[in-house]
């Protein structure tokens, strides 16, 4: 009888093992954020009015001597002395294919689903007097680890094109 409680506990112990897919990666040091710009992407018309979408844009780069696959990354918008999130995106950055050493990614970007809409053309509304600027802050998950911060940044009074 204790021979069966052991094999469940040692099928357990197994799996663990063999599910970590690697050693463990510290992806907020592995990984390095370069090229980074922010503004406001005009998402054109909706429902009659101009949208404008809080944005980063910036590149990863591998910092490490063996190559970083399974990356997701998570922005999280806020409107400047606020504490609740304003919107969010969510996004895969690196496939099981893999980042190899010293290799950066493609330009990502991460755009907030909630901005602003106005009847103002685009460029007064990033000046009008009820305008509150935004910041996101991007948070890194290598496979099935926690999220990491990799960064945070004010976005730009700037109009980003499609």
């Amino acid at each position: 009888m204790p021979v069966l409680r052991i094999i469940p506990c040692v099928v357990v112990a197994l799996l663990a093992v063999t599910s970590c897919g690697g050693p463990e990666v510290d992806i907020s040091k592995a990984l390095e954020v370069t090229d980074v710009t922010t503004g406001w992407y005009d998402a054109g018309v909706e429902n009659g009015l101009n949208k404008l979408l809080p944005t980063v844009g910036f590149r990863l780069k591998n910092v490490t001597a063996d190559p970083v696959t399974y990356v997701q990354l998570n922005a999280v918008f806020r409107l400047v002395g606020e504490s609740e999130e304003w919107g969010g995106s969510f996004s895969r950055a690196i496939d099981g294919d893999g980042l190899p050493p010293g290799a950066s990614t493609d330009r990502l970007e991460l755009r907030s689903h909630l901005g602003y809409t106005s009847t103002e053309p685009r460029a007064i509304m990033l000046k009008h007097s009820q305008f509150k600027d935004a910041n996101v802050k991007v948070f890194a998950k290598h496979g099935g680890q926690q999220w990491a911060p990799l960064g945070e940044w004010n976005i730009e009074r700037a109009v980003l094109g499609r």
